[in-house]
């Protein structure tokens, strides 16, 4: 007697994500780290300087943590009201910062009481930062204007009044200690030289201008507003090089790799894209529970700190080589009683007798079923929500299955309301994937004409069949316009190739026929 073969299940390729040298450099981080703070994160800034360390605005404090602690090494919270924007000096000893009040401080990392504080701006200051030659600071603010400011005198050196509207974002030149850069929500981008009075070049975003960011080079810049980043070549007089709009929702904060050749930006939209530099194309994507107001990466991208709007500060860790090794060992399959006893390397002689162990073959509950010939039983073990919902392919592969034995009909017939329901959520599903088709729509056309009799005694199932019909009505008429457009491209293409004559020797082009026969072939008038 011929054993019992299981039902065969069909591979269907599956239409995951490109593994790229970028997916699994960017997927090579531990889980996060969570620290919740007390109001949401809306700056983090590293340290130049080993060993790394890195700043976190949220509400009213700045906490300074460590590259791996959790609990930060040092706190400022001389702030009378929200603080924004701490960022370091290039050489990691100062901190500067805005407040609501509309009072810049100036901290030295290794005190607690502020050492300056500058006065002059009439509202909120939202952005602080240092000139490369360390003694001088840039601060933009709510009262439309942007300010440079002396430390070692705490006095204001120069005010620019050209935006219209709030300066939420700003960025100096580390190479030219005289150029700064600020964005408005005026939606333009303005270039200051210290050295003038007004702005030296305006570039317009046209959205409000959230996040400005500067290449090592400092011949492209970036900058982030609404949906959309743009980058402007500075080199050709401000021209836009290139208009990125691969977020949702607006985007907050902009980084650049270590290596300068990946761009990041995050969004409240709750992702952060990676693009190339060189074509700007997104590379990978991180996912995070809440809309993101902040984003650094740490030198060399050891680690990915993400503030947001819940108050959660996200870090991600590299994984060190050695425990990459150790997941991978992990995944392996431990070795067989054979290894441990014949050792690893170990080859059966000539002279032996190898005795195969036969394989037990288990039966999954629907082959079960089938081997007893419980066509229905089999069926509705196929039609498990579990089943149905994650491994539709299960379920299709016993249809088919049923339809060659000829038991379709037999497993189709004889449900109740609930029985009924089921298969039709099934058949809606799932009737429209290229995949399943071809099985699933016979299989509709047994179970209407099965029930037809039945259409009008239950409100369920007559608005399941509805749903049914007008769902293929819908794909008949997607069916009829890709024909269309189908016809038309193979019109357009038609028409765009060159036509070629093909030559053919001693044939006439008026009429296709020799010229021997072209005299032959004409009617001879004669003369009567």
């Amino acid at each position: 007697m011929a054993s019992f073969k299981p039902t065969k299940i069909q591979v269907y390729p599956k239409l995951g994500e490109k593994v790229t040298q970028d997916t699994l450099y960017w997927k090579n981080y531990k889980a996060p780290v969570q620290i919740k703070e007390f109001g949401a994160v809306t700056n983090i800034d590293f340290s130049p300087v080993a060993p790394h360390n890195f700043a976190v605005t949220a509400f009213t404090r700045i906490h300074i943590y460590g590259p791996f602690s959790q609990e930060p090494v040092k706190t400022f919270t001389r702030f009378k009201d929200t603080a924004y924007c701490g960022r370091f000096r290039s050489d990691g000893q100062l901190l500067v910062a805005g407040c609501e009040d509309s009072v810049v401080r100036l901290f030295d990392v290794s005190g607690k009481v502020a050492l300056r504080m500058f006065k002059g701006h009439t509202k909120a200051v939202h952005v602080t930062d240092f000139t490369s030659d360390r003694y001088q600071i840039l601060t933009g603010a709510d009262d439309y204007t942007c300010r440079l400011w002396d430390i070692p005198n705490a006095t204001e050196l120069n005010t620019y009044k050209e935006h219209t509207d709030y300066i939420r974002c700003g960025v100096t030149s580390k190479l030219n200690r005289d150029l700064f850069f600020t964005g408005s929500y005026d939606h333009t981008v303005k270039v200051f030289d210290a050295r003038t009075d007004k702005s030296v070049m305006t570039m317009d975003h046209g959205q409000p201008v959230e996040s400005l960011l500067l290449y090592p080079s400092e011949g492209l810049l970036v900058s982030a507003g609404g949906r959309y980043v743009k980058v402007w070549d500075l080199l050709k007089g401000g021209q836009p090089l290139v208009s990125l709009k691969n977020h949702h929702k607006t985007v907050t904060c902009l980084c650049l790799s270590s290596n300068g050749q990946r761009l990041l930006s995050a969004s409240l939209d709750r992702h952060v894209k990676v693009y190339n530099t060189t074509n700007y194309k997104v590379v990978h994507n991180f996912d995070y529970a809440a809309s993101i107001l902040s984003l650094a990466l740490a030198p060399d991208d050891e680690s990915i700190v993400v503030g947001m709007t819940n108050s959660i500060l996200s870090i991600k860790h590299r994984k060190s080589p050695e425990e990459s090794k150790e997941i991978s060992s992990k995944q392996r399959r431990r070795p067989t009683y054979r290894v441990f006893v014949k050792g690893k390397n170990y080859f059966p002689k000539q002279d032996d007798y190898l005795v195969s162990k036969p394989v037990k073959e288990y039966l999954a509950k629907y082959d079960k079923e089938l081997k007893k010939f419980n066509v229905s039983k089999a069926l509705d073990t196929a039609l498990q929500t579990w089943i149905r919902v994650r491994k539709p392919e299960v379920t299709v592969a016993v249809i088919k299955e049923l339809d060659r034995r000829g038991t379709l009909k037999n497993a189709l017939a004889g449900r109740d309301e609930q029985g009924l329901s089921r298969l039709l959520n099934f058949f809606i599903s799932n009737v429209v994937d290229t995949r399943f088709a071809p099985v699933l729509v016979p299989a509709a056309e047994t179970l209407v004409d099965i029930y037809r009799s039945v259409i009008g005694q239950s409100p369920v199932v007559d608005r399941q069949l509805l749903r049914l019909q007008e769902l293929l009505e819908k794909e008949i008429d997607y069916q009829q316009e890709l024909l269309e457009v189908l016809g038309m491209l193979d019109t357009m293409f038609a028409s765009s190739l060159p036509r070629k004559e093909v030559p053919c020797t001693g044939i006439s082009r008026a009429n296709g026929l020799a010229q021997g026969d072209a005299s032959t072939s004409r009617p001879q008038l004669q003369a009567t």
